[in-house]
């Protein structure tokens, strides 16, 4: 018994594919796929009869890893638009950023992408130095978890900085109202937080 992988085309009689509409990633595939009575020949096994999962567990670290650098990017790109709003914006006779509460909140979203990337570095380099699934699978979770921390925590200040703006689908916060409306799929992506803390400690034998 066991789990096993195989490939079953789209248009293989039976399956029925059916496009979802999202919250964010519009661009993306979000599907919905149906099976009914669909055969599938036994050479469209991948690897062996039962150990579909350990085929899984080879690629899971590495879309884990995509699943970092992803929210990564994004939540600089809003501690970058952020800046740059605040430098345009005035209020009270100056501008925004010349606020030592907005700059403190750039240093805060800052603090968090930083750390997030050097574990996300630190984790990459051993991968390049050949360190298993067994080695990297506990840290990359924790990594996955802070880096979608970061993003939601830059998400909500890029969101307090740009106000009604960040709202908007169209104007200077465009793009920050874009990345907040996906956050969510980043943190649930690959693996939630809850899955993966709790891989980490299994892992760990706590």
């Amino acid at each position: 018994g066991g789990l096993s992988m195989v490939i079953i085309p789209a248009n293989a009689k039976g399956v029925t594919v059916t496009k979802l509409e999202a919250a964010g990633w519009w661009a993306g595939n979000t599907t919905l796929v149906k099976f009914e009575d669909v055969q599938v020949p036994v050479e469209m096994l991948i690897g062996q009869e039962g150990k579909g999962f350990e085929v899984m567990a080879t690629v899971m670290n590495g879309e884990r890893l995509i699943g970092c650098l992803g929210p990564l990017r994004s939540a600089r790109m809003l501690l970058e638009e952020s800046i740059k709003f605040a430098r345009e914006r005035k209020t009270f006779g100056q501008r925004l950023s010349d606020s030592q509460v907005i700059r403190h909140k750039f240093a805060q979203m800052a603090r968090r992408c930083e750390a997030a990337q050097g574990i996300v570095e630190g984790i990459a380099y051993s991968m390049k130095c050949g360190a298993g699934a067994k080695e990297i699978g506990g840290p990359m979770a924790l990594a996955k978890v802070e880096a979608g921390s970061a993003l939601e925590y830059c998400a909500r200040e890029a969101s307090q900085i740009l106000g009604g703006a960040s709202f908007l689908r169209q104007g200077k916060g465009q793009l920050v109202e874009r990345l907040a409306r996906e956050v969510r799929v980043s943190i649930v992506g690959g693996g939630s937080e809850e899955i993966m803390l709790d891989l980490a400690m299994r892992m760990s034998k706590v």
